[in-house]
């Protein structure tokens, strides 16, 4: 199994890209659609939030009235963190369900819009950034979507930047021709790389990289970077250090707290997508992105 982090602005797309890969196979999982689910009519999550915020959040029919929660729950601070302190956990909950009822051999697909802002790009064996100018954003969300120009506007600026996008980004898919294109391209990715690197993770086999897939890596100073924060994310305490001995031919090292730790680290960094090629050595199983990982005690 991977697991697969998809996001992009507001209007760049991303419903596309995950339709193509729900077509093709993939285990959906999506954000957007959970934070409805747990405060759906008859939910713990619907009554917490009119214990917090007064039953007048609630439409007449007893779903929730989102405007009337956000002119509650968006006026401070204290107001956000106590819709958070809801709301977070129980999504938080749901998507853990649903990960653990994904098949061993699953591409897992998860649709965060706000995956770059919240930070949580490590956590992902692959990050898809569906990408659009901000002006070709704002044209689809005022003539397809109907949103008012300026609420559209607010809504592109408060998102991540490009170039914060860019940093986390594996994948960088170009949306800026017709949707039949950008499908195409999802599908490439899919059958080129995702399904490639999902085999070998399960295989515990160092990929055979693809020049074509390696050439397209999103950021000029290379993925070493990005590297050193997933493997922060994949040995958690059991490092004291991870750091770029060679940025040029993505090598890294893992500083193991002790030898208990370095153990440990051999089954996480398969799982996580670096299979074991001899004593403290792993190799990446993404056919686009060749990376060596050294384990050492500290």
């Amino acid at each position: 199994m991977i697991r697969l982090g998809l996001t992009g602005g507001i209007g760049a797309g991303k419903s596309t890209v995950a339709k193509t890969f729900v077509e093709r196979g993939a285990y959906i999982i999506d954000a957007d659609k959970i934070a409805r689910e747990v405060v759906e009519p008859g939910s713990a999550g619907l009554a917490a939030l009119v214990e917090a915020f007064g039953s007048d959040i609630l439409a007449a029919d007893g779903s929730l009235d989102r405007p009337a929660l956000a002119a509650k729950a968006f006026v401070d601070e204290g107001s956000r963190k106590a819709l958070n302190g809801i709301t977070h956990p129980l999504i938080g909950a749901r998507t853990q369900e649903l990960l653990a009822a994904a098949p061993d051999d699953a591409v897992v697909v998860q649709d965060i819009p706000l995956l770059v802002e919240n930070h949580t790009a490590p956590f992902f064996h692959l990050v898809v950034i569906v990408f659009a100018d901000a002006d070709v954003r704002l044209h689809r969300l005022t003539t397809m979507r109907g949103v008012d120009e300026a609420d559209a506007r607010a809504r592109i600026a408060a998102q991540a930047t490009d170039e914060q996008r860019r940093a986390v980004a594996d994948v960088w898919l170009d949306n800026s021709g017709s949707a039949d294109d950008l499908a195409a391209a999802a599908a490439r990715v899919w059958d080129d790389r995702l399904v490639p690197f999902e085999a070998n993770v399960r295989a515990r086999r160092v990929a055979d990289p693809v020049p074509e897939l390696v050439a397209a890596e999103p950021n000029p100073d290379g993925p070493a970077t990005r590297l050193v924060n997933r493997l922060w994310a994949i040995a958690g305490e059991r490092a004291a250090a991870v750091e770029i001995t060679d940025p040029a031919n993505v090598e890294l090292r893992i500083a193991a707290r002790d030898e208990t730790a370095s153990a440990e680290l051999v089954d996480l960094l398969a799982d996580g997508g670096f299979a074991p090629v001899g004593p403290g050595v792993h190799g990446s199983c993404d056919p686009g992105r060749p990376a060596t990982v050294r384990i050492e005690i500290a």
